[in-house]
């Protein structure tokens, strides 16, 4: 039987306190590689000297100012067509700041994706854009380098506004957008959200702040209390817009474009679709575009959505009774090899109830949902990402946009209910192309869930096999294989295999 890298802890100590989400075994903590949320780093041991990449990302040799990048170590990571089929444009090819390019190679981004390829140069030109692609093939870059070179340090007043639907991403999109921006000087972000203090966010809208990033009920309630003065904002982001158009924000978002002026830019990115997906063409991002386009003006419109799974995810199902869900996860984090995983219920008292019996098995575990306090879902979101606890049970609240690049499996405890929300789920693993592992487990009252939303997203989801190949979601099996598409890494001999 291969070795478990979900480590078991010894005896379970609840030390901490049970609303926290944070529980873990008595003194081992798991060994995970930190996740930052980049879309190029590379997730396995530190890499040796001299082969820290010298050429990447459009980097020439001669020039000064890029020999004191402090780049991170080259991602050697199989990466699949959904991020490799570009026109092999450079960053540099778009005319951005060399301060903001600097940012840019930092974060690991050494090429833009095909959505970044798309959106930038639109972007730039000051143009609408309604856009779709896949999750995690690098959306937030596609606005947010664009958002960064039109800001002029010179004005003192909000210039974008950033609209998520949840206040993990808005954190998330708003530490992406310091990193990329810190070699600017002096660009101020700030990220507001329902759930912190109120007179923090006013007392920090006494300063210069340049960019927002906020969830639409926060900003609505500073802008009508004159607080946040959105009068001069020239550009306004809707991430994952189908939510934001949705029935629980469209009021809102109506509302905060009313206070906007009318040449402001906005620009939409969505992936997936609320409606049967078979008819989302016609039908749902028929209906954004009547919303949005009450508001844009000849936007652009840019479709990478071929196919909607990521092609670096290979998904399965186990049939398992109720009662047998519990043994099937020990079994699976006894013979996989994880480095994180997330395991997703549909219930916040299911997800309390299954971090508690994930503990008593002897692995750490966190846990998180909608109704913690925000400032334990916070300390939550960021000890996970940073590799503090190797699995984290969750409920649907961290699905959109949750970049978390050690994540490598994917389990469904409960099964969805409808194809939206299972794509969003698996496309927390296989994030920017990388390799994951969806594992759903199907009860007889799931069955034909399973098929309708097979069929939905014209996808495969197979019996899980005795033995599962680690080429198929484990990094390191792949370590050499760069620039190689998925497609081809699959036709080679696997190397090894789990035993059971």
């Amino acid at each position: 039987m291969a070795t478990a890298r979900t480590e078991i802890v010894g005896p379970v100590v609840m030390g901490l306190s049970k609303q926290n989400g944070q529980l873990r075994g008595q003194t081992k903590p798991a060994s995970v590689q930190p996740a930052p949320t980049t879309q190029g780093k590379a997730l396995g041991p530190p890499q040796k000297a001299g082969n820290a990449p010298q050429d990447g990302g459009g980097i020439k040799f001669g020039d000064d100012w890029k020999k004191s990048l402090q780049l991170p170590p080259k991602d050697n990571r199989v990466k699949t067509s959904d991020v490799t089929s570009t026109k092999g444009n450079e960053f540099e090819d778009y005319c951005l700041k060399r301060e903001l390019l600097m940012g840019i190679f930092e974060m690991g981004w050494e090429k833009p994706s095909p959505v970044q390829e798309e959106s930038i140069p639109i972007a730039l030109s000051g143009r609408d854009i309604l856009a779709r692609a896949k999750n995690g093939t690098g959306k937030s870059g596609a606005y947010l380098i664009p958002l960064l070179e039109r800001l002029d340090m010179k004005k003192d007043h909000i210039q974008a506004i950033v609209m998520v639907p949840t206040r993990e991403l808005a954190l998330q999109v708003s530490q992406i957008c310091i990193q990329i921006s810190k070699h600017l000087g002096g660009v101020k972000v700030m990220a507001t959200t329902g759930g912190t203090n109120l007179r923090d966010d006013i007392m920090r809208l006494d300063e210069t702040v340049h960019v927002v990033i906020a969830t639409p009920g926060r900003i609505l309630d500073l802008i009508k209390k004159g607080v946040a003065k959105v009068d001069k904002v020239q550009m306004m982001v809707m991430d994952e817009a189908d939510k934001l158009l949705s029935q629980d924000f469209v009021v809102l978002i109506e509302d905060i474009i009313g206070f906007l002026p009318k040449n402001r830019q906005i620009l939409l990115y969505s992936a997936t679709f609320p409606i049967s997906v078979q008819k989302f063409m016609l039908s749902h991002w028929a209906q954004i575009c009547v919303c949005a386009l009450s508001h844009l003006q000849k936007p652009y419109e840019i479709n990478l959505m071929e196919e909607l799974t990521l092609k670096g995810i290979t998904q399965f199902y186990a049939y398992v009774t109720e009662r047998q869900k519990v043994h099937c996860l020990n079994t699976l984090f006894s013979r996989l090899q994880i480095n994180q995983s997330i395991i997703f219920c549909n219930s916040t008292q299911r997800v309390e109830l299954l971090a508690k019996k994930i503990t008593q098995l002897g692995y750490s575990c966190f846990y998180i949902h909608a109704k913690m306090m925000q400032e334990y879902r916070n300390r939550v979101f960021h000890d996970f990402r940073n590799g503090l606890c190797r699995n984290l049970v969750c409920t649907d609240l961290f699905t959109r946009g949750i970049d978390i690049q050690a994540v490598n499996v994917v389990i469904n405890f409960d099964f969805p209910k409808n194809a939206e929300t299972y794509l969003h789920r698996i496309g927390r693993s296989g994030r920017f192309g990388h390799l994951g592992l969806a594992i759903n487990l199907i009860t007889s009252e799931d069955r034909f869930n399973l098929k309708a939303i097979e069929d939905q997203l014209v996808t495969d989801i197979k019996p899980i096999p005795s033995s599962i190949d680690k080429s198929l979601y484990v990094a390191e099996y792949h370590s050499t294989s760069t620039d190689c598409d998925v497609e081809e890494a699959e036709e080679k001999p696997s190397r090894q295999q789990d035993s059971t």
